[in-house]
């Protein structure tokens, strides 16, 4: 049974063409600069980058340009489009949804109230929903939430120290998000130790250019570091993480700043960005730290010290850890900051195996010591299988 993939952004399009059967990905590809010009979609084909230039002002374009590429005579990896039994959608923010759902007029009209807590991207994942629709109108879609893994938190938790009448009216309370990766990397390393994710504290640490920490304990998320918005807890690339929000007034009242120019700024210009004036790609970064740029081995420093904050937070949380996985663009290929996020962490039972921790580059694998009484694990991320996974859970029930 073939599953398509879908993660629509404001202006691009990702999807990935699963086969079933055997889990394998027949076609994956992206779609840039939509509603932009000089749009293209960017696939592989027998291991080589083709670009296909097409104008796409809209989502729908895009949807069709994806759906022509799947079935062009020369490189596509289908015939008819009837081989697609459904399509799975990436959705950041599902609000109250605890599970994934196929998508009913009910069920949109639910989601609807809660586009707002992602407004970047929700308006999105519904332009590709509806575009695919018009397309394909009998073919079963299914909404994965981003959220929904983080929904079994309790209140004390979720809620923030602000008049109870705004979780009440307008939603305010902590969402998450990475919930389909933080979903994914816990029962995957459950499954490469041998051992039951509910009978374990588990932190998931999804370390990239947007980047979270959930803690599972026994199964369930008790806590995760981002927020209302992804905006909140880690240093990101461009994103601030934890601020005083009396800080956020100081800087708006001396720039004169509106509340969209201050987002833009706290999402877009600060992190490893701002600190190091540089880059928010660590290798950047880090070169420039071997030219002397202060400013840069500061932003690490910075960025590696607030992820040992929250490991230690959350092993308090949940009374010690039996597991710490990291994830994720930077947790699976940046040796030096899964060593320096976790020195000095011996005291929770963490012991890394240098070696193994330096020579891993993406690897599955576990990089703590024999004796360590946490074992540290390495495990590459694979959100579009999961969504691929729980689109075919429910249209095969």
């Amino acid at each position: 049974m073939k599953i398509l993939v879908i993660n629509c952004g404001s202006s691009s399009i990702k999807y990935k063409l699963y086969e079933m059967d055997d889990r394998t990905v027949l076609a994956a590809g992206g779609i840039e600069k939509i509603g932009l010009e000089g749009s293209f979609l960017k696939t592989k084909i027998q291991g080589e980058t083709k670009i296909i230039e097409s104008p796409c002002p809209t989502h729908t374009e895009g949807i069709r340009l994806m759906f022509d590429t799947l079935l062009h005579p020369e490189y596509g990896a289908i015939k008819s489009l009837d081989e697609i039994s459904a399509a799975g959608h990436r959705i950041v923010a599902g609000g109250r949804f605890t599970e994934s759902r196929i998508v009913t007029p009910e069920m949109l009209d639910e989601w609807r109230q809660y586009m707002e807590l992602a407004p970047l991207h929700s308006p999105a994942h519904l332009k590709g929903y509806e575009a695919v629709r018009e397309m394909l109108p009998a073919l079963p879609q299914v909404f994965v939430f981003d959220t929904a893994f983080h929904q079994t938190m309790p209140a004390k938790a979720y809620m923030y120290a602000v008049p109870y009448k705004y979780y009440e009216e307008c939603n305010i309370r902590r969402w998450g998000a990475h919930g389909t990766s933080h979903r994914f990397v816990t029962a995957r390393v459950g499954e490469f130790l041998g051992v039951d994710p509910a009978e374990k504290r588990i932190i998931t640490c999804h370390i990239g250019n947007g980047a979270s920490i959930s803690a599972v304990k026994f199964g369930q998320c008790v806590d995760t570091s981002m927020g209302l918005t992804p905006l909140e807890g880690l240093m990101m690339g461009t994103r601030s993480g934890d601020v005083d929000p009396s800080a956020v007034l100081s800087i708006m009242k001396k720039e004169g700043f509106t509340p969209d120019e201050m987002s833009d700024l706290l999402n877009k210009e600060s992190g490893v960005k701002g600190i190091s004036g540089v880059s928010s790609d660590i290798r950047e970064v880090e070169a420039a730290i071997k030219e002397g740029n202060e400013h840069a081995r500061l932003a690490l420093e910075m960025y590696a010290y607030r992820i040992k904050k929250y490991i230690g937070a959350y092993a308090a949380a949940m009374g010690g850890v039996d597991i710490v996985v990291f994830t994720a663009g930077v947790g699976e290929h940046q040796w030096d900051i899964r060593k320096a996020s976790t020195e000095g962490l011996e005291f929770l039972g963490i012991e890394m195996d240098a070696e193994k921790n330096r020579k891993n580059f993406g690897e599955e694998e576990i990089i703590s010591t024999e004796g360590s009484r946490v074992k540290v694990v390495v495990v590459p991320t694979d959100e579009e299988l999961l969504i691929a996974s729980d689109t075919l859970a429910l249209v095969t029930k």
